[in-house]
């Protein structure tokens, strides 16, 4: 059938065109049919034989030939202690909004200082933690900075860039990988705009900068995302989202966990209906 043809793509061979398939198969030297009866069977032989050569090529994906070292190792999972009281999201949203009521409560301020990690993983040596750290500041006229250090693995999370004085710098040991400025930019929307403290606002805002109105909570968890890319969230700020996380649907603390910059975190499990719980 060509591929201009109008039935191409429409579904399951009719009767004729399954004979005709059969045909093509046959045996040029003898003339015979495949042994298959008539109806459904060459869609079957077509279908085994793409699964054949699909388990065929599976090994060769993963460990690259029969002479080739296995494929690379995935890295230890995190280990999560479980607690046996946990604390709910709930609780949390009360302390957050205690602490927003404080007179010496931090406020918002635009830009992030952020400790992150990635995964180096080779053929023949275990995974690598690779540690960042990065600085964004902005400046009352709408410039901004950022520097970005690669940090010593040997103490991923000692931190070795400041900013006092308005200007990020290095002050330990680390190996400076990025260093930019960026002109002027004024923007009056989300995630530029100053985030709200109140959480209905908060969600209004939330879906704006994912132009989406937030339906399930994992698109609430990216939007969230976001922000925290964009903005060091004050008091007022981060009780406002801990009550959205806190309201959210399926989320649930898990107890406790260390990361793989060896720092205290509390992992939150979410449930869906009918699937089993991702965390």
């Amino acid at each position: 059938m060509p591929d201009d043809g109008h039935r191409f793509g429409d579904g399951p061979l009719g009767d004729h065109a399954e004979r005709r398939l059969a045909r093509l198969l046959a045996d040029p030297r003898t003339g015979r049919r495949p042994l298959l009866p008539a109806g459904r069977r060459p869609r079957l032989a077509w279908a085994l034989t793409a699964v054949a050569a699909v388990a065929a090529l599976v090994p060769v994906l993963l460990v690259g030939g029969p002479a080739a070292t296995p494929a690379i190792a995935a890295p230890r999972p995190l280990s999560v202690v479980a607690d046996p009281t946990p604390v709910p999201l709930e609780r949390l949203a009360e302390r957050a909004a205690t602490a927003a009521g404080a007179e010496d409560a931090p406020a918002a301020r635009r830009g992030t200082h952020v400790q992150s990690w990635s995964l180096g993983m080779s053929d023949s040596e275990p995974p690598v933690t690779l540690p960042q750290e990065r600085i964004v500041r902005w400046t009352p006229d709408g410039r901004h900075t950022e520097l970005v250090v690669a940090t010593d693995p040997r103490h991923p999370a000692r931190p070795v860039l400041t900013d006092e004085g308005g200007e990020p710098r290095l002050v330990g040991d680390g190996r400076v990988i990025g260093r930019r400025t960026f002109p002027p930019s004024w923007s009056d929307a989300p995630p530029a705009a100053h985030p709200p403290h109140d959480p209905t606002r908060l969600r209004a805002y939330l879906a704006e900068t994912a132009y989406d109105p937030l339906r399930t909570t994992p698109e609430q968890l990216d939007a969230a995302a976001q922000l925290l890319d964009n903005w060091t969230l004050g008091a007022r700020e981060s009780a406002a989202l801990t009550r959205l996380l806190a309201e959210a649907d399926g989320l649930r603390p898990m107890g406790r966990v260390m990361d793989r910059l060896v720092r205290p975190a509390r992992p939150t499990c979410r449930r869906r209906p009918r699937v089993s719980a991702t965390c």
